[in-house]
C-alpha cells in the first residue's frame, strides 16, 4: 500500500513537471539544519509572486517556479521563531537525555498556493524511491512533520498533499473553520483557535457596543469566504445587519486590478455614512492601500476598524497613514506567552554570519533598500515581533518535541526510518505538553484554543499595541483590562436612530431589519427598553397605559369615596336630616297633647319620623368601598323604611277620606276597614315579602367593572326586576296616598293635612320619575350618589311638607295651636261649605244632613251665630 502511495506521489511530481533541475534550484530558496528528526517549515517570506507569462517563447517542457516579490519581514520573523524554538528544544533535557536532536527544512510560500505546493514537493521528495538529488552523495532525510502555513488557503492545499502520508501539519496562524473538519483534513492541527471563535467574538463585541450597522471586507479565497460565512451567520442571530460586503482579489501581483477594487471599496465606505464600524479579514498589504486611499480622499474618519488576526499586528500598515485620520483600530490577536527568550535570541543573532552560512532568507533581508546595516536590521526584527505568532510557533515545536520524546523512549531514533510520520501524528493527537507551567493538548478538532487578546492601536506608542480586553471562548465573554474606552464606546453605528422606550421598530418590506422607523405604542401597550421589536400588551384586567408608554400603570379602584366632595355634602345633608328628626321627635313628644300634633297623626307621626331616620341612615351604605353585605343591606333598608313611612301616610290619607266621605254606605265600609296598624302591617308585609324573595333568589352583590384606566367597584342589584318591583311597590303606595289626599285638599287652610300629603307625595313621584332615566343613563362611581340624592329629596320632601309647618305653628304660631282657634277655623270652613251648598241647591243644608254628627260635642263653646253643622272627625283629624 505504501508503495502505491509513493508511486502516486512520484506520478504527481511528473504531472506537474517537477524535474531534478528545478528541485535543486528550489532547494536553494530555504534554510536547513540537520537532525535526527526533521521538521518542515512553510512561511511567507514574501508577500506575492510575479505573474508568469505563458505566451511567446515559453517552453512547455520546463515548468518554472514563480519569482517571489515584496519581501515580508513578518514572515522572516516566523521562520526565525521556528529556528529558535527548535534550538531550545534540542537543549532541553527532554531530548538531550535521549541524545535526539531536531532538524528542519524551511521554505518560502510567498503567500501563494502554487509556491506552497512547490515547497511541499520539496519536503516530501525523499519519500519517492528514485527522487534523489543528482548533486548529493547522501540520501535526503524524510520529514516527520510540517509547521505552517500562515495562510488558511495555502494550508488547505498543503494539507491535501500531506494527508496522503498522514504527515502531521501544525499551523501557527491558519484559522479557517473548514480545517477543523477531520474527515477532510485528518492530519491537520493548529495552535490557534478557528475563525468560528473569532467571528463569534467579533459579533459579541459589536453587540455589546450596540453596533448594528456594519460593513465587512475580506480577501477572496478559502480563508476570507469562510470568515464571511461564519460572520454573517452570527450577525443574523444577534440582530446585526451587514450594510456591505466587499471582496478584494487574492493576488497582489496585479496592482492595477487591486487598485480598482480598493477604489470601489472606498466609494462604498464613503457612500455608507452611517456605517462607522468595519470588520476586515483582508490582507495587511490590502488594508495599507485602503487606508492610504481613505486618507487621500479625506473620507469621514472616526470609524472603528475591527481587525482579524490576519492584519491586527502588522505595524507597517500605518507607515504612511495617520491613525487619527482613519479612526480606531481594534485588533483580535492570538493569546501569547512570554517571548523574552526570542527577543534575546534576535539580539544575540550574528545576522551577517548567519546570512552567509546557511540562511538565504537573512541574506536577502540584508539586501533590502531600507536596511542600512546589521544593527538596524536586528532592531527592525525585534520591533516586528508579534508575541502571539511567536508563541504559537513555539507551542507547535514543543508539541512535536514532546511527541518525539515519547516515541523515542523505546526505540532507536538515530536510524532515519525508526519513526514514521503517521506514528508521530498519532502521538501528537494524544500528547500533553507543558509550556510556562501550563499544560496544553489538542482537542478533538486538532486545535488548541487559548482565546484572543483585543488590542487598541495607539499611534503615539507605535512599538506596542495596548491589550484592552481578553476573550474567553469557553463562556464567550470579554474581560476588559482597560476601563477608559470612551473613543470606542461613543461611536454610533446604526442604520436608524434608537427607538426609545414607548416605541417599537417597524421595518419596511425589503429593507434590512436594522433600518426602520420608530412608531409609538398604542394605548394599553408598552415597550420598556430601547429598539423594541414589538410592544407588549398590558394586562387589561388590572393594568393600563397611554399611547407611547414605557410601562403599564396599575388600574386604581374607583368607587363613591367617603372623602369626595359630593359624598361629604350628601352625608352632611343626611346628618342634618337626622338632627332635624331628633329635634322634631322631641318637640312632638313634648307637644303630644296639642291639636297640631294630633292633626299630624298622633302616635303615627313618631313612626313616620322613625322611618325617615332609618331612611337617612341608609345613605351611609351607599358611600365607600362596597361589600356584599352593604350591597344587600342598603336597598332593603331604604325600601322597608320608606315603605313604613308611606304606609303611615296612607293611613292618614285614608282617615281624611273617611272623615269627609258623604256617601254613608261607603263611609260605613271605610270605617270598618280603617284599622291603622293593621294597614301598616299589611303594607309592610308585602314589601318584606318582595325583599325576602330578592335576597333569597337574586341577592345583590359586590361587582367590578373594568374600565380603561380604573376598576369600578359597584353593587350589582342581582335582579333589576326585583329592584324595580321594590321601588314600584313604594310608588304604588305613594300614588294611592296622593289620590286619597287629593280628595281632601280643600280642608281648612291652617290644618289642611291632605294638602301637605299631596305636595309631599308629588315631590316623591317627581324625584323618582327623574331618577329612573338618570339611573339608567349614568355610569361610574356616582351612580349610588344619584339614588342618594333622590332618597334625600324624598325624605326632605316629607319633612318639609308634613312636619316643618307644624313645627312652625308649635314654635312661632302658638295662638293657632288652641282648641278655640282650631274650632273657629273649622266652623269658618263649615259655614263657607254650607253657603256653597245652599247656593248650589237652593235648599237648607240641615235637611240633607239630618244623619250627620257634629264636631263640637259641647256647642256652648261656640257662639250661637257660629253654630253650623259640620262633619265629625274623630280625635280632631
Amino acid at each position: 500500500m505504501a508503495r502505491l502511495v509513493l508511486n502516486f506521489l512520484l506520478t504527481l511530481s511528473v504531472l506537474v513537471g517537477v524535474t531534478e533541475v528545478s528541485l535543486a534550484h528550489f532547494s536553494h530558496q530555504g534554510v536547513t539544519a540537520p537532525g535526527d528528526i526533521i521538521i518542515g517549515g512553510l512561511f511567507p517570506i514574501h508577500e506575492a509572486v510575479e505573474a508568469m507569462n505563458y505566451t511567446g517563447s515559453y517552453s512547455y517542457s520546463f515548468p518554472q517556479r514563480p519569482n517571489c516579490s515584496r519581501y515580508d519581514i513578518q514572515g522572516l520573523n516566523q521562520a526565525l521563531a521556528m529556528i529558535h524554538a527548535v534550538e531550545m528544544a534540542n537543549k532541553s533535557p527532554m531530548l538531550s537525555s535521549l541524545n535526539i536532536t531536531l532538524g528542519y527544512r524551511i521554505y518560502d510560500t510567498c503567500s501563494d498556493v502554487t509556491t506552497s505546493l512547490w515547497g511541499v514537493q520539496e519536503l516530501t521528495r525523499p519519500f519517492s524511491d528514485c527522487d534523489l538529488p543528482t548533486n548529493s552523495s547522501q540520501p535526503v532525510q524524510p520529514i516527520m512533520a510540517v509547521i505552517g502555513t500562515a495562510s488558511s488557503e495555502n494550508s488547505i492545499a498543503v494539507a491535501r498533499i500531506l494527508n496522503l502520508l498522514l504527515i502531521p501539519q501544525i499551523s501557527h496562524a491558519s484559522t479557517a473553520t473548514i480545517l477543523s473538519d477531520k474527515s477532510r483534513f485528518p492530519a491537520f492541527m493548529r495552535t490557534v483557535p478557528s475563525d468560528e471563535y473569532q467571528t463569534h467574538a467579533m459579533v459579541k463585541l459589536l453587540k455589546d457596543n450596540k453596533w448594528t450597522w456594519v460593513g465587512i471586507i475580506i480577501t477572496d479565497g478559502d480563508y476570507g469566504r469562510s470568515a464571511l460565512e461564519s460572520f454573517v451567520k452570527y450577525t443574523e442571530t444577534e440582530g446585526i445587519c451587514v450594510a456591505f460586503k466587499e471582496i478584494l482579489p487574492d493576488s497582489l501581483a496585479d496592482q492595477q486590478k487591486l487598485n480598482t477594487y480598493i477604489n470601489k471599496t472606498v466609494d462604498i465606505i464613503e457612500k455608507n455614512t452611517k456605517v462607522n464600524v468595519v470588520v476586515s479579514f483582508a490582507k495587511s498589504s490590502q488594508m495599507k492601500l485602503l487606508f492610504q486611499s481613505l486618507q487621500s480622499r479625506n473620507v469621514s474618519n472616526k470609524k472603528v476598524w475591527v481587525a482579524s488576526d490576519n492584519w491586527s499586528t502588522d505595524r507597517d500598515i500605518l507607515k504612511d497613514v495617520n491613525l487619527s485620520d482613519i479612526g480606531n483600530i481594534m485588533g483580535f490577536t492570538f493569546r501569547s506567552g512570554n517571548v523574552t527568550s526570542f527577543h534575546q535570541y534576535l539580539k544575540d543573532l550574528k545576522i551577517e554570519n548567519e546570512a552567509k552560512i546557511n540562511n538565504s532568507f537573512l541574506e536577502e533581508y540584508l539586501k533590502q533598500p531600507d536596511t542600512k546595516n546589521a544593527k538596524e536590521a536586528v532592531d527592525k526584527l525585534i520591533n516586528n515581533t508579534y508575541s502571539g505568532m511567536v508563541f504559537s510557533i513555539q507551542m507547535a515545536v514543543s508539541a512535536i518535541a514532546n511527541a518525539v520524546a515519547k516515541l523515542c523512549v523505546n526505540r532507536q531514533c538515530k536510524t532515519p526510518t525508526a519513526v514514521k510520520p503517521w506514528e508521530l501524528f498519532k502521538q501528537l493527537r494524544n500528547v500533553t505538553f507543558e509550556k510556562e507551567g501550563v499544560m496544553y493538548n489538542f482537542d478533538a478538532n486538532g486545535d488548541i484554543n487559548l482565546g484572543y487578546d483585543v488590542c487598541l492601536w495607539d499611534e503615539h506608542e507605535f512599538q506596542e499595541h495596548d491589550v484592552v480586553a481578553k476573550y474567553y471562548p469557553t463562556n464567550s465573554s470579554f474581560t476588559f483590562t482597560r476601563k477608559n474606552l470612551s473613543d470606542i464606546e461613543n461611536v454610533v453605528s446604526k442604520c436608524s436612530n434608537t427607538c426609545q422606550p414607548g416605541q417599537y421598530k417597524k421595518t419596511a418590506e425589503g429593507q434590512h431589519t436594522c433600518c426602520y422607523e420608530c412608531l409609538a405604542c398604542t394605548e394599553n401597550h408598552y415597550s420598556n427598553h430601547t429598539d423594541a421589536d414589538t410592544c407588549s400588551k398590558c394586562d387589561p384586567e388590572y393594568m393600563w397605559s397611554d399611547a407611547n408608554s414605557s410601562t403599564c400603570h396599575p388600574k386604581y379602584y374607583e368607587y363613591f369615596e367617603w372623602n369626595s366632595g359630593f359624598a361629604i355634602v350628601l352625608l352632611a345633608l343626611a346628618a342634618l336630616g337626622i338632627l332635624l328628626l331628633f329635634s322634631m321627635s322631641a318637640l312632638f313628644f313634648w307637644q303630644r297633647e296639642s291639636l297640631v300634633v294630633k292633626a299630624a297623626g298622633g302616635p303615627l307621626c313618631h313612626l313616620i319620623l322613625f322611618s325617615l331616620l332609618v331612611s337617612f341612615i341608609s345613605v351611609i351604605f351607599f358611600v365607600g368601598n362596597p361589600s356584599n353585605v352593604t350591597c344587600k343591606v342598603r336597598q332593603v333598608i331604604f325600601g322597608l323604611s320608606f315603605t313604613l313611612c308611606v304606609s303611615c301616610i296612607l293611613v292618614k290619607s285614608l282617615k281624611i277620606l273617611l272623615a269627609f266621605q258623604m256617601n254613608l254606605e261607603l263611609k260605613e265600609l271605610l270605617r270598618k276597614l280603617y284599622k291603622p296598624y293593621v294597614i301598616v302591617c299589611i303594607c309592610m308585609g308585602v314589601q318584606v315579602t318582595i325583599c325576602t324573595v330578592w335576597l333569597t333568589l337574586y341577592w345583590p352583590f359586590k361587582d367590578k367593572m373594568v374600565q380603561p384606566k380604573s376598576i369600578l367597584l359597584e353593587c350589582n342589584e342581582g335582579s333589576k326586576v326585583m329592584f324595580g318591583l321594590m321601588l314600584g311597590y313604594i310608588v304604588l303606595l305613594v300614588l294611592i296616598c296622593f289620590m286619597f289626599a287629593y280628595k281632601g285638599r280643600k280642608l281648612p287652610q291652617k290644618y289642611n293635612e291632605a294638602k301637605f300629603i299631596t305636595f309631599g307625595m308629588l315631590i316623591y313621584l317627581m324625584a323618582w320619575v327623574i331618577f329612573i332615566p338618570v339611573h339608567l343613563t349614568t355610569s361610574g362611581k356616582y351612580v349610588p350618589a344619584v339614588e342618594v340624592v333622590v332618597i334625600l329629596i324624598s325624605n326632605y320632601g316629607i319633612l318639609s311638607c308634613h312636619f316643618l309647618p307644624k313645627c312652625y305653628i308649635i314654635i312661632f304660631k302658638k295662638e293657632h295651636n288652641t282648641k278655640d282657634a282650631f274650632l273657629s277655623n273649622v266652623y269658618e270652613y263649615a259655614r263657607k261649605s254650607a253657603e256653597n251648598i245652599r247656593g248650589l241647591t237652593g235648599t237648607d243644608p240641615q235637611s240633607k244632613t239630618e244623619n250627620s254628627v257634629y264636631i263640637i260635642s259641647n256647642p256652648s263653646v261656640v257662639p250661637e251665630e257660629k253654630q253650623v253643622s259640620v262633619p265629625k272627625i274623630d280625635n280632631v283629624a
